[in-house]
């Protein structure tokens, strides 16, 4: 049994390249113990393409790149920084977020609209599923600012595949 060099997926033992993030390997370093299991199913991560910006780019725009996970502030370095394939990898991050959010904020006002009809418990379950639909997003939110502040390139679990901004 092997493990990745990068990721710590499992791996088969003679792997050239691991599956789930297509770093190469070397099997003398894939011994791993005691791996440490990652929460997200590899089926829900999101790729990993930090290995393909200029590092340089990546140190000069990571201010903007942050801010692309902030509402509507995903326009700043959309206008800011247009050529920087960094920040404008951020920026699609961001705007896809930005549109899960607001079609969170429709689906929950719909909810709370349909169940006002039921006494006492159709508000609170509304509510409920209201929040745990924000607080994902804010969890995508702050995964976000947390790979952009780090110079990574990673896609948002589920919602990263999307491309709006090439």
């Amino acid at each position: 049994m092997a493990f990745c060099n990068k990721c710590g997926a499992q791996i088969d033992d003679n792997a050239a390249v691991c599956p789930a993030c297509g770093a190469q390997q070397n099997a003398a370093n894939n011994a791993n113990p005691n791996p440490i299991p990652n929460p997200i199913p590899a089926n829900m991560q999101g790729a990993d393409y930090s290995g393909q910006y200029d590092p340089n780019d990546v140190q000069q725009n990571k201010v903007m790149a942050v801010l692309a996970y902030i509402g509507i502030l995903f326009l700043i370095p959309l206008l800011a920084a247009p050529q920087s394939p960094y920040a404008r990898f951020h920026t699609n991050q961001g705007l896809i977020l930005f549109i899960v959010d607001i079609i969170v904020g429709i689906v929950g006002g719909i909810l709370a609209v349909i169940l006002a009809f039921i006494p006492i418990a159709g508000p609170i379950i509304g509510g409920i599923i209201t929040f745990l639909l924000s607080a994902c997003t804010l969890a995508l939110m702050i995964l976000g600012i947390v790979n952009a502040a780090t110079g990574k390139a990673k896609e948002l679990p589920v919602i990263g595949k999307f491309r709006l901004i090439k």
